[in-house]
């Protein structure tokens, strides 16, 4: 049961990310600006997130360690967020938001595959399959075919 309800809650998170593209690409045509938009875009998120680690502090009863990660990490995971959401910005307008979704998703599957191959940043290694080489190769068709029909 607990499987079913994790991968829920991933489907759930992707379509935030599909409903967002067009929201931004909206703010971009508006702003004028596509960078302007992502700014705005991580500016509202982290306020948001702001509050949620407010709220769950004072829930818990303790503060977070902002010791206990290397420094680099306080930015990376954004700095790689802000490439994605100003590209999904960009691109949205010109092939839509299945294609743009689609290529997100194949980039993802195929980047997590190799991190899980290499054991990034002690994630679990698990093997480069035939299995996991055609779900791949079967996303990127699927996209393909999103994108040119």
């Amino acid at each position: 049961m607990a499987a079913f309800l994790w991968a829920l809650l991933g489907i759930a998170a992707g379509a935030c990310i599909a409903i967002q593209a067009p929201i931004n690409a909206l703010l971009g045509r508006g702003l004028g600006m596509p960078v302007a938009a992502a700014c705005v875009s991580f500016f509202a998120g982290a306020l948001v997130l702001a509050l949620v680690v407010l709220v769950t502090a004072a829930a818990e009863g303790r503060a977070p360690d902002w010791r206990g990660a290397d420094a680099w990490l306080y930015f990376a995971g954004g700095a790689l967020g802000t490439v994605y959401v100003t590209t999904a910005i960009f691109l949205t307008p010109r092939i839509g938001a299945a294609a743009v979704m689609a290529f997100a998703v194949s980039g993802q599957l195929m980047a997590g595959i190799l991190l899980d191959r290499i054991g990034f940043l002690g994630m679990a290694v698990r093997e480069i399959s035939l299995g996991r080489i055609a779900g791949a190769l079967l996303l990127v068709a699927g996209a393909l075919l999103i994108r040119l029909y």
